[in-house]
């Protein structure tokens, strides 16, 4: 489907033509209450459960249940989205992280603001599916902005974070639409967002270097996607390995606790058109991860690199000019202006300057990744989701799925998803893996062609393209099947269909199931034949363990994630006492000696075994035995008592503990916990190096412990099918639903995790309405 390209401050984007059928301006006005209408009725620890006659009414219900739970994130996600940061919060302070990486309100704003300038995500959402929004997107986008404002209108807000604040303003479709366009840019333009906004050109005898040679620059590559506060584990199981021979899944994403990418659990219903519940991210007005009356499914962050590079060869003497097939071609200077609160609270406006070149903007670096603006190249960033506003298009087509036959087709229809593989199951007992995601059409035979000499070295280390800017026949193209430039075919990626199990932690599609690796797929998707994380390990292991001693049942999957199993410990704690006796260390030999090996509250030797493996992972001689593409689950192994580097870390870390006051045989959740309203609550679970499924990552604290988690388990779903009855489902929301410290639903799942206790899913309406407590709101539009 060929058609002219309108470029948008260097962004290819659809043509003139199709922008024409929604009027820009209808999504930018306040949007009237008239004609909405919705039921919220609310279940155990504040769950709610919309109901409407349209997608309109459900949005409507959605945006105003949302507002009650989360107002103070979502508005503040509204500020940064605006550009208005610095505006009300002056300009050095941090943002909360939650929509770019930033590292000051005035590199966030100046980034926004450029976004909002060009107009962009008002094109996109003017043109038709599947380049934009379907309609059911734009109509509930539309209701959760009522249902927003109908709740701010109200005046019942209660949390002291926004309570009377200037800022807290209602909101507009467009508003809507830019939080799921910051999101579905956080792979790329979101993670350079500094790096973006500090690109300028070297002046006068300035000299810049790269502080890393090609090699380094290109194992720096491979840490690439590494981010603690984004990550998952996903586990389908099918009929041959369940008890009831239908499908079972595991949703156990690792997201942040306290900023604006926090989930919330609601259940919407279109009665004859839509029934699903789950979990969406704040902002969004679909659920993201979820399960219908016979489907499930959940997304785990993917290891394909959702961006390239492009080399620019610049004009000598000129930096702000390059060459592309032989001619010269100016860079696009871009100013854009915020305003900025002052120290006596006036306001001054602040002008900063982007530049773009025609593959897109002009980047410092990507971190790691060193990638100076010198006299001689700069590089370009391409970002494909810079044009994808179609995230809401496949949650609501999933949300309408009833096998993964269906939600495979939503997939390849839809190429909506921007950084997540989809891990699935049915009632028929079928389990899914899909990574189709939007990556750059950067094929393996493209990549060969078209990579400079730094792209060759980062392209096979990481799935990283930098890509020849002298050639126009090296930008990349339309591939056939997709619904906009630049992006990779849909049948390229790896989709795996099993009947016993496929799950996933992290690591690329390879090891999805190990009785049938996946091989041969484009490298700027995933690693192939490569060492797996211990998480990814401890995951198969545990599956692996549970069908040796029979099929799953839901408790058993219930079990399996909040085991709190220590793949480490499993793995070293035995060398590690036998290397603290030979060091004749005494006591804490004794206290790892008896360690149970998990990272429950109650564990004794838990925290002194995690404070001295976080220390030990540097080194490089852990293990005796190295990773066996023959046998990558179970290697490398073999713990090296003779590592220097490993008994220098058991050594501090005693040290740390006793200079902290901290008992080393304390039990982990006397110094890994919360406080929520003066009430300290443990928190079982442990940090990524450690191979602990309940993923928890926690701000330690010297003298006191772990004692606020960042990042780690968030939404957890158990979902089981049984004939024609409900869904079976158990949920957690670890952080409990609301942020708001006034509410009765701001700690109370919070200590059921600390308990490993888990909610039972009301998806069925006699369910609901017998529900012990039950709380009905009916809202009408105004």
């Amino acid at each position: 489907m060929p058609r002219p390209l309108l470029r948008v401050a260097g962004t290819a984007v659809l043509g003139v033509a199709l922008l024409a059928p929604v009027p820009a301006f209808a999504a930018t006005e306040l949007p009237s209450e008239r004609g909405m209408s919705a039921t919220i009725r609310y279940t155990e620890y504040g769950i709610p459960h919309i109901t409407a006659k349209d997608y309109a009414g459900l949005g409507y219900g959605t945006g105003y249940a949302a507002a009650k739970d989360n107002l103070c994130l979502i508005a503040q996600g509204v500020v940064t989205l605006r550009g208005e940061r610095s505006k009300y919060f002056g300009p050095e302070a941090a943002p909360d992280g939650s929509l770019s990486s930033a590292s000051t309100n005035l590199a966030s704003d100046v980034f926004f603001t450029s976004v909002n300038d060009s107009g962009i995500v008002e094109k996109l959402i003017a043109a038709p599916a599947p380049y934009g929004p379907a309609a059911e997107a734009r109509e509930i986008s539309r209701g959760w902005a009522a249902g927003y404002n109908r709740f701010l209108s109200e005046g019942e807000i209660t949390d002291p974070a926004c309570k009377g604040a200037a800022w807290l303003r209602p909101v507009t479709e467009l508003d809507v639409h830019r939080r799921g366009y910051a999101l579905a840019m956080l792979g790329a333009s979101g993670r350079s967002t500094d790096q973006i906004v500090a690109a300028a050109p070297p002046g006068g005898n300035e000299v810049r270097r790269s502080t890393q040679s090609p090699q380094e620059a290109a194992k720096a590559a491979r840490n690439l996607m590494a981010d603690a506060a984004m990550g998952s584990n996903a586990i389908a199981v099918g009929s041959q390995a369940t008890a009831n021979g239908r499908g079972l899944l595991l949703g156990n994403p690792h997201y942040p606790w306290h900023n604006g990418r926090r989930f919330w659990q609601m259940h919407q219903t279109i009665p004859g058109k839509l029934d699903v519940s789950g979990a969406g991210l704040l902002g969004s007005p679909a659920i993201n991860i979820g399960h219908t009356s016979t489907f499930a499914w959940s997304h785990t962050v993917a290891t394909g690199v959702p961006f390239s590079l492009t080399e620019l060869r610049l004009v000598p003497g000129d930096p702000t000019s390059y060459f592309v097939d032989g001619k010269k071609e100016k860079l696009t200077k871009r100013q854009v202006t915020v305003q900025v609160k002052q120290q006596d609270g006036s306001l001054k406006r602040v002008t900063r300057t982007l530049w773009r070149s025609r593959y897109g903007p002009i980047v410092m670096s990507v971190p790691p990744v060193d990638l100076p603006w010198t006299t001689w190249n700069a590089y370009a960033l391409t970002d494909p989701n810079a044009t994808n506003v179609r995230l809401a298009n496949t949650s609501l087509a999933l949300s309408k799925a009833r096998t993964t036959d269906d939600a495979l087709r939503a997939l390849k229809q839809t190429q909506g998803l921007p950084w997540v593989n989809t891990i699935a199951a049915d009632s028929r007992g079928r389990a899914l893996f899909a990574q189709i995601q939007v990556l750059p059409n950067v094929t393996d035979e493209f990549a060969d062609r078209c990579n400079s000499l730094l792209g060759h070295l980062t392209f096979r280390q990481a799935g990283l393209a930098i890509l020849d800017g002298t050639r126009s026949s090296c930008a990349p193209g339309k591939a056939p099947g997709t619904v906009q430039p630049g992006i990779l075919a849909p049948d390229r990626y790896p989709v795996l269909h099993r009947a016993d199990y496929v799950t996933n932690s992290n690591d690329s599609y390879w090891l999805s199931n190990p009785r049938q690796p996946l091989n041969g797929y484009d490298r700027i998707i995933g690693d192939e034949n490569a060492e797996r994380t211990l998480r990814t390990r401890s995951g198969l292991v545990a599956v692996q363990d549970q069908l040796g001693q029979g099929r799953f049942t839901r408790p058993d999957m219930q079990d399996l994630v909040f085991a709190n199993r220590n793949i480490a410990g499993e793995l070293a704690a035995e060398g590690s006492v036998k290397m603290c006796r030979e060091m004749r260390l005494g006591e804490p030999c004794e206290v790892l000696a008896k360690w149970d090996r998990t990272a429950d509250t109650g564990s004794r030797g838990a925290l002194l075994f995690d404070r001295y493996w976080r220390k030990a992972t540097a080194a490089w001689d852990l293990w005796k035995t190295p990773f066996d593409v023959s046998d990558p689950v179970n290697t490398p192994r073999d713990f090296n008592t003779a590592s220097w580097a490993a008994r220098k870390a058991l050594i501090d870390a005693v040290g740390e503990l006793r200079t902290s006051s901290i008992p080393l045989d304390a039990p982990l959740g006397d110094h890994q916990y919360v406080t929520r309203n003066g009430e300290k609550i443990p928190v079982g679970g442990g940090t990524e190096a450690l191979g602990i499924l309940n993923k928890i990552e926690a701000r330690w604290t010297p003298g006191q412990g772990y004692t606020e988690v960042g990042t780690g388990s968030s939404y957890v779903q158990v979902v089981s099918f049984d004939g024609d009855r409900c869904p079976d489902t158990r949920t957690l929301m670890t952080y409990s639903q609301s942020a708001d410290p006034t509410s009765p639903h701001h700690a109370d799942q919070t200590r059921l995790f600390s308990k490993k206790g888990w909610a039972t899913g009301r998806f069925c309406q006699d369910d609901i309405t017998k529900a012990p407590g039950l709380k009905v709101v009916q809202l009408s539009g105004r």
